[in-house]
């Protein structure tokens, strides 16, 4: 069938969280044809900051929305475009009103829906952490499902311009405009997870396009990156793209970059469908377009997943720099000192970080020592820890000097996934003042699991695949840093890290799949210690996909962690030297 305008709909992004570029609404609309306009706003550490607003009396939604309603939103009426974004947070009929107010102030008439349901506060019975199996016995601030794309399809059925949720799933910004287009059912489920694997590809905005992209040497002018753009098909397919004359990159490795980030088994759960992103295929269409087909669908879990937020209590963080020689004696002499006036012992949690910063020459060695700690008691965790390091400037070790001042301790918030059965929640689109409670659909009648061909078995023991890593395999190797052969890319799932690796070519993958063992993983990334870990492979995208469970502790808000959203695991694997066969020394990504 020949593509036309009536059988693509192109949906673009233009926010990949709370605080992206301002502008992009306007490059995204101005740029060239769209037809929907969205924007992904929440992450779970936003839910965290907008539950802080609202505590402060300042409104529970994305305020920058606003801002570029303001540059879009006549714009995109006189278009047809649509507008679908989770901006709404903790607050979506206040986040409409406010766009139905700034509609009114420009003298536009619009049709302003917002999606409620989301919000299950106050929580009843026990809340089981879906990660953990604890039970939460803290007070939850916080506690929204991830609704699916339903109640946005339902909403623009209903002839709304502009669609504010809270709480949907990221994919949901794309599934739900491609059911209200192209007139997807429950049983279309292969339909569904295209459009939910075209969603999680242009979620985060610029990471499909070139951005974070471990192979930024071959992306032009990143300055100046376009949003990505999704021409989803009927069949659920789609092409990546994003607007000519923008810079950035669409690649095979840039989209199968973004298809890593922040995924745990290939059974990609969803309110809508269950996705097999391990049947996903990808090819370069042409140039900045990659076309994604082959998607296969199951039936949803019975259940939906729920962010629930609680306080932690407090903490407070002093950052000391060492310079020269003697790195680690001097940050034990840090430590000897600061500890003598305030016992260690005294906080209910302490974090110690020693992260070199410098060069192997001993003149240029830096190192930041950071101290974390953490407290039921603000007093304890404020400025009499604080200020105890500060009194230490003339009695510690040579070139002592601080980034931190002295200063009070500061509240953090812990993130606990839990699950609800999805028949217990009701959404409910509101659309001009009628309320419309989105019934939710029969299971669609699958009684069998996609069956998914994973390629031939590869030994995983003795060389060449396996081999030493100090003595290499019986096929010659050369050692150089993994980076040179692979990419990566990582990112938090609560207080688990997720850490992708991906190669060109099968015979690459079957050398990465053999080498890059659980074991292995933490023989490259000692910090990963004796935390379980989780290992699935992805062979249509040449990838493994790593799940550390517990690397950063309670999530991201929780975090003591210099990288408390595990953003530069990746990147630390691909620096260490491994052994690397010969036919691959010579190869580059693309």
């Amino acid at each position: 069938m020949t593509e036309t305008a009536s059988t693509v709909l192109r949906v673009a992004n233009c926010s990949g969280f709370y605080g992206d570029r301002l502008s992009a609404a306007r490059e995204m609309v101005e740029g060239g044809p769209i037809d929907v306009l969205t924007g992904d706003w929440l992450a779970e550490l936003t839910m965290m900051i907008l539950a802080g607003d609202r505590l402060k009396g300042r409104p529970g939604y994305a305020r920058t929305f606003l801002t570029q309603m303001e540059q879009v939103l006549g714009t995109c009426l006189d278009r047809g475009i649509k507008i679908v974004s989770n901006a709404g947070g903790l607050d979506p009929r206040a986040c409409a009103e406010a766009v139905s107010e700034l509609a009114a102030r420009l003298g536009l008439r619009a049709s302003i829906a917002h999606v409620t349901g989301d919000d299950l506060m106050p929580l009843a019975g026990p809340v089981v952490n879906a990660d953990t199996a604890e039970t939460l016995t803290a007070t939850p601030i916080t506690a929204n499902a991830y609704l699916g794309g339903r109640p946005i399809a339902v909403a623009l059925e209903h002839g709304a311009d502009v669609v504010v949720t809270g709480r949907v799933t990221d994919a949901a910004l794309v599934t739900g405009p491609g059911m209200w287009f192209h007139g997807w059912g429950p049983g279309d489920l292969d339909a569904l997870a295209g459009s939910v694997v075209a969603g999680h590809i242009v979620e985060c905005g610029c990471q499909a396009t070139g951005g974070n992209y471990a192979f930024f040497g071959e992306v032009p002018d990143l300055a100046h990156c376009g949003f990505p753009i999704a021409e989803l098909r009927a069949d659920g397919s789609s092409v990546i793209t994003k607007h000519p004359g923008t810079g950035g990159l669409v690649s095979v490795g840039t989209v199968t970059a973004q298809l890593l980030y922040e995924i745990g088994s290939p059974r990609y759960l969803g309110p809508d469908v269950t996705a097999r992103f391990d049947t996903v295929q990808l090819e370069q269409e042409g140039p900045d377009r990659v076309l994604v087909t082959g998607v296969r669908g199951e039936a949803p879990p019975p259940t939906l997943k729920v962010a629930v937020n609680h306080l932690g209590g407090y903490r407070n963080t002093m950052t000391l720099v060492l310079t020269g020689l003697d790195i680690e004696a001097k940050a034990r002499i840090a430590e000897e000192a600061i500890w003598a006036r305030v016992p260690k012992d005294s906080f209910e949690h302490v974090h110690v970080e020693l992260t070199p910063m410098g060069s192997p020459s001993p003149a240029e060695q830096t190192a930041l020592l950071r101290i974390t700690v953490m407290d039921a008691d603000r007093r304890t965790a404020g400025r009499a820890f604080s200020s105890a390091v500060v009194e230490t400037g003339l009695a510690s070790y040579p070139g002592f000097y601080g980034l931190t001042p002295p200063g009070d301790a500061s509240p953090y918030g812990v993130y606990w996934p839990a699950l609800v059965d999805a028949a217990a929640v009701q959404a409910v689109v509101t659309v001009d003042g009628t309320s419309i409670e989105v019934a939710r659909p029969p299971a669609p009648d699958v009684t069998e699991a996609v069956s998914v061909e994973t390629g031939p078995s590869v030994e995983t023991g003795p060389p060449p695949y396996g081999g030493d890593l100090t003595k290499g395999g019986t096929a010659p190797l050369g050692t150089a840093p993994l980076g040179t052969v692979a990419g990566a890319r990582s990112g938090d799932k609560g207080g688990n890290a997720n850490l992708g690796v991906w190669v060109r070519t099968a015979e690459e993958f079957a050398w990465l799949r053999a080498f890059l063992t659980e074991d292995r993983l933490r023989e490259l990334l000692p910090e990963t210690g004796d935390l379980p870990i989780d290992r699935f492979e992805l062979p249509n995208l040449h990838a493994l996909n790593f799940v550390v469970r517990g690397l950063l502790g309670r999530g991201v808000a929780a975090s003591p962690l210099l990288d408390a959203q595990a953003k530069a695991l990746g990147e630390r694997l691909r620096a260490v030297p491994v052994p690397i066969p010969d036919f691959m020394t010579n190869s580059n990504i693309s």
